[in-house]
């Protein structure tokens, strides 16, 4: 994939691994987009990169989402590849019944409906385009769940399959699919749950983000890092006592 050159649309670009995607694309030479539901964080965003392009858009509704389609439709007839980045994650306990579940944003239309959708709405825009992508930001729990979130993993690990039916079906298109599967990074992603149990991530976004531009350059089309690289090549039989160690009794 060349890295320079391209108009790139990025879902949930604010904060986190998405931020530091548009810097990191920015600086490599591309027209970014970012979108996001939180108005104040893309103006912010905008403010520290003044070259990026904001939109507030919640990706997990459809009427959004049909908007922010024609918005780019209309204004940059350009753009080749989509970044579905944006994704939340919550603790969610199943021994209280639904009482976690309605309490909690909804991370199956954030996290999987939404991507679903974004793409289904921009492939016949993208083909044709020349260096035409879309990239799946999905995770190392898509492989070794964390039980406290489930619903997060399981949103991921279905991401994961869709990344690798998309990239099936779309063979012949010209459109290339990449998964991208994060280990922990130090981001705001579920910031309530991982200050319960006093959890800090070491591995910052930038060296993620920087591993993730090189093997996009080199066409790695499942682009792991550390623990989710690890996950990803691991035996069944490995990921059955990774599993084991993530959940003690």
């Amino acid at each position: 994939m060349k890295i320079s050159g391209n108009t790139i649309l990025i879902t949930g670009g604010a904060t986190g691994i998405g931020y530091e995607l548009a810097k990191q694309f920015l600086e490599a030479g591309n027209e970014v987009i970012i979108c996001g539901r939180r108005e104040d964080r893309l103006i912010e965003a905008q403010k520290n990169l003044p070259e990026l392009h904001i939109k507030v858009c919640d990706v997990a509704n459809e009427n959004d989402r049909n908007k922010l389609f024609n918005w780019v439709k209309n204004n940059f007839s350009n753009l080749n590849i989509l970044i579905n980045n944006a994704g939340i994650q919550r603790d969610v306990d199943f021994t209280k019944g639904t009482e976690d579940l309605l309490n909690c944003e909804d991370e199956i239309k954030i996290n999987l409906e939404a991507p679903i959708f974004l793409s289904a709405l921009f492939i016949p825009f993208l083909k044709g385009k020349e260096g035409a992508a879309i990239i799946n930001v999905s995770s190392g729990l898509a492989f070794t769940p964390l039980a406290r979130v489930p619903i997060y993993c399981a949103t991921k690990a279905a991401l994961h399959s869709f990344s690798l039916t998309l990239r099936y079906q779309l063979r012949n298109t010209g459109i290339n699919i990449f998964e991208v599967i994060p280990p922990i990074v130090d981001t705001e992603l579920n910031k309530e749950g991982r200050e319960k149990i006093e959890f800090k991530a070491d591995l910052k976004p930038d060296e993620f983000v920087s591993a993730v531009m090189e093997g996009l350059e080199k066409d790695k089309f499942e682009i792991g890092y550390q623990m989710s690289e690890m996950g990803r090549n691991s035996s069944r039989e490995d990921l059955d006592m990774i599993f084991q160690r993530m959940n003690p009794k």
